[in-house]
């Protein structure tokens, strides 16, 4: 982690902003995925202990097992058409692995349309809605307009499941605007949350000692 936090100079000029986001953002892509795997992996596993959905389990591990071998684009189609063929669990499930399988082959603009198709659909459970604005803000975060981004991760920052991460996002983009006092209040909210993960309270608590004026 120390690595992460020494791309940041005292005077955080303009150039190291993107050199903290291109390492600190892979980590929390990490983080994001693991926490897909946990929450989405859970309506897929309550789908899948329907006798009916077996087919469609069989068709999610053959997809899965397309991408393993790095056929990722074979792998995000069998995902689209999985989802188009039930209104079931899988099917989230399965768009959200078909954005991260377009975003991971460098189609960025297809995984952004796919997690804001997820966030609009109001059939969709608000947890996972807000987990998929949350992955469009991700995956735009680098060179997407910081102000709208800020704007769309507000209402998850207030509250709810992802509010620890959406505040670290905030942070990371009040650094590209250069308002290190609105990066310091974010991280602040995440350092003084009992209740945040252990592994973001720290982050959060080292990005605060970089920032210290």
């Amino acid at each position: 982690m120390a690595d992460i936090f020494e791309e940041v100079d005292e005077d955080l000029k303009q150039e190291n902003y993107k050199k903290l986001w291109d390492r600190y953002g892979r980590y929390i892509v990490a983080v994001i995925v693991l926490v897909i795997a946990g929450a989405a992996g859970n309506v897929g596993w309550k789908a899948y202990t329907e006798d009916r959905q077996l087919g469609l389990s069989e068709q999610f591990v053959a997809a899965l097992t397309q991408a393993d071998s790095g056929n990722l684009e074979q792998a995000a189609g069998a995902m689209s058409q999985l989802a188009s063929e039930t209104d079931t669990g899988y099917a989230v499930l399965a768009l959200f692995r078909e954005a991260s399988l377009r975003r991971e082959a460098g189609s960025v603009a297809a995984a952004v349309d796919i997690y804001d198709a997820i966030a609009a659909d109001s059939s969709v459970e608000p947890l996972y809605r807000d987990l998929a604005t949350l992955l469009s803000v991700l995956s735009q975060a680098d060179a997407g307009d910081p102000v709208a981004l800020s704007a769309r991760l507000q209402p998850l920052a207030a509250s709810g499941a992802w509010r620890h991460t959406a505040n670290e996002y905030l942070g990371i983009l009040a650094l590209r605007q250069g308002n290190k006092d609105a990066a310091r209040s974010h991280f602040q909210a995440v350092a003084d949350d009992a209740t945040a993960p252990s592994g973001a309270r720290s982050r959060a608590a080292e990005l605060l000692r970089t920032l210290a004026p």
